[in-house]
């Protein structure tokens, strides 16, 4: 891996890594540091003067680059055991439901920071895992995604016979899930 070395140049500090590029390149990086990859073969003077060219776009980007961190913060979900108590209140809801089919045990409840799903269902090992920014959510979301992973001890998969269970518990619940999807 190239080392860089650290300069700053039109007010802006960065990171210059010399590569086998034909360009000079400058990025914004998720950590919100810029870096800049140039030829081997163009002068510290050259980079200097392309950064200094380009300080206007690298302040603009790190300010947004600094107000998508603090959206972010502002929607970060509650600590887990809150959202712990608030998904196993809403499971112990659901659970009248599917108490035959578990045998009479609860499920275990789980809260974990998961950023692709809503939730998943282990019926082997009798868990539901919810992912913590599902707290964020409406009421009715959060019941919907909890009825979802219940439905999935009786049918693990997304059939026709999952969809109807799941309508029979919730028969809004196409509208419920669009809850999920709409930016709030």
């Amino acid at each position: 891996m190239e080392k860089a070395e650290l300069r700053r140049a039109g007010g802006v500090d960065y990171a210059l890594t010399r590569k086998r590029v034909k360009n000079l390149n400058l990025r914004l990086a998720p950590d919100g540091s810029v870096r800049v990859s140039a030829p081997r073969g163009v002068s510290a003077a050259a980079v200097d003067a392309f950064v200094a060219a380009h300080a206007g776009w690298v302040q603009k980007a790190l300010a947004r680059h600094k107000a998508a961190e603090a959206a972010r913060a502002a929607l970060a979900p509650p600590e887990k055991d809150q959202c712990l108590a608030l998904f196993k209140e809403v499971s112990d809801g659901v659970y009248p439901r599917f108490e035959k089919v578990l045998g009479g045990q609860k499920p275990v409840i789980k809260v974990r920071d998961m950023r692709t799903r809503w939730g998943s269902c282990h019926p082997a090992r009798r868990q539901i895992t919810l992912a913590a920014r599902l707290a964020l959510q409406p009421p009715e979301a959060i019941e919907y995604v909890v009825v979802h992973e219940y439905c999935h001890f009786v049918h693990p998969d997304h059939q026709a016979g999952f969809w109807a269970l799941v309508a029979s518990i919730l028969p809004d619940y196409k509208a419920r899930r669009a809850l999920l999807r709409s930016p709030r």
